[in-house]
């Protein structure tokens, strides 16, 4: 009875160790198939580019009509912070943040909700391999989706600008900074959507954590008191929000941020969230 059960067993287990296993290139294959095999995914990352550039186009479009109407004091502000201001607006961060952070969470928690991560891990135990290939093709997709539509904002708002003489060029001192910060603005909030839906692993609540940590937190916070400034100046929006800023129109604040802090903050947040969700995943059962 025992040698009976015990052959097939051994054999099996012959079997599997003549597999080869996944190879990386593999696993960034099955994630590149996977995102892209919804068609959610691509109606997100076109609505969302055509929102944002419509909301930055808008703002240009506005204050190229109205510029007849601005005093000189406005005027003298406008180059370079108001220019930069249309080309990366508020609202158009806002929905930046938030699409990039929900599709970078729905990458892992759609998984768990749907019990398609069991048949992952099963045809691939080695789950930090899964986790890094999945926290590439996020990075990767989300890279090229913030460099075109940052790119394409802040072209397109420049032209119109340019008509009225007010425009910048990408070679403006702090331009090029404050386009790079857009584009990387969109895997840095997709890794931290990443991150909490591997903790979280319930697509509700990981999208109220994920808007209430990036998006109504900074409203709660402000620069006036030392140990509001320093969460304040943590968090990816209000980085981004120094890192395109051209000027100081309002005076310097009593606990400003810096651009080199700005950064920092910028790299931690993804690093941070990779880590945690290879930790999570890996301790959680399924």
């Amino acid at each position: 009875m025992t040698s009976t059960t015990t052959q097939p067993t051994a054999a099996l287990t012959a079997v599997r160790a003549a597999e080869p296993g996944a190879r990386f290139q593999n696993l960034l294959a099955a994630e590149w198939i996977k995102l892209w095999s919804l068609r959610s995914s691509s109606w997100a990352f076109g609505v969302s580019a055509l929102v944002i550039m419509a909301i930055n186009i808008s703002a240009a479009v506005a204050d190229y009509n109205n510029w007849p109407t601005y005093n000189e004091g406005i005027r003298a502000l406008f180059v370079p912070i108001w220019a930069m201001r249309d080309a990366f607006t508020i609202g158009a961060c806002m929905v930046l943040i938030l699409t990039t952070g929900s599709i970078g969470a729905l990458t892992i928690v759609g998984e768990y909700s749907t019990g398609q991560i069991r048949t992952t891990f099963a045809a691939v135990p080695a789950r930090r391999s899964v986790v890094a290939a999945k926290t590439a093709v996020v990075t990767a997709v989300m890279l090229v989706y913030g460099t075109a539509v940052a790119g394409t904002s802040f072209g397109v708002t420049q032209a119109i600008l340019s008509g009225r003489g007010i425009g910048l060029s990408l070679g403006y001192p702090g331009a090029l900074r404050a386009v790079a910060a857009s584009a990387l603005l969109a895997p840095v909030c997709a890794l931290v959507g990443m991150g909490l839906g591997a903790v979280i692993r319930h697509t509700a609540t990981t999208l109220v954590t994920f808007t209430g940590i990036l998006l109504l937190l900074p409203f709660l916070l402000n620069d006036r008191h030392r140990w509001s400034s320093a969460i304040l100046h943590a968090l990816p929006r209000s980085a981004w929000e120094r890192l395109v800023q051209m000027g100081d129109p309002f005076g310097s604040a009593p606990y400003p941020a810096t651009i080199s802090g700005s950064w920092i903050v910028y790299a931690a947040w993804p690093l941070a969230a990779a880590v945690v969700a290879v930790v999570a995943v890996r301790r959680h059962d399924l």
